[in-house]
């Protein structure tokens, strides 16, 4: 922790909530390719705002586990700071939370490399089958088509 970090606090959470790890993975999904499309951050917003794992977080609260995550993703990179989420993110979160991050990455209609190679590891770190993210992947590629 830098000098500045503890003076105004901004550094990572000591604590990751399941409502910090959920935004976490989206943000990190959003930053796996290197940049965020205008696509992306409207669809992570929609997420947010109909989650009612959010439901009761007013605005101000939102903001500041938004700037906490994108802080960790700041400094661990979107792999490792997915990988520090997916760890405290419960169970019954897993599926949901791959479903949103897939239909993050094909928001803007081009899915990288790097995207795809994001998408794989965040499997893998959820402990989710090649099945169970095959079938999930694909529902949301139907859904973003036309």
């Amino acid at each position: 922790m830098g000098l500045f970090d503890s003076m105004f606090g901004g550094g990572a959470p000591k604590e990751l909530t399941k409502q910090d790890a959920f935004a976490g993975i989206l943000l990190a999904a959003n930053a796996s390719d290197g940049h965020i499309s205008d696509e992306e951050v409207q669809g992570f917003v929609t997420i947010l705002l109909r989650m009612n794992l959010y439901r009761d977080l007013p605005g101000p609260k939102i903001k500041q586990m938004i700037d906490r995550m994108i802080s960790l993703i700041k400094k661990k990179g979107a792999e490792a700071a997915m990988e520090a989420c997916a760890q405290v993110l419960p169970e019954e979160l897993h599926n949901a939370v791959f479903a949103n991050a897939c239909d993050l990455i094909l928001a803007d209609g081009v899915v990288e490399t790097e995207e795809k190679a994001f998408i794989e590891k965040l499997r893998a770190a959820l402990g989710l089958s090649g099945d169970d993210a095959q079938m999930i992947a694909q529902v949301m590629v139907w859904k973003n088509q036309g």
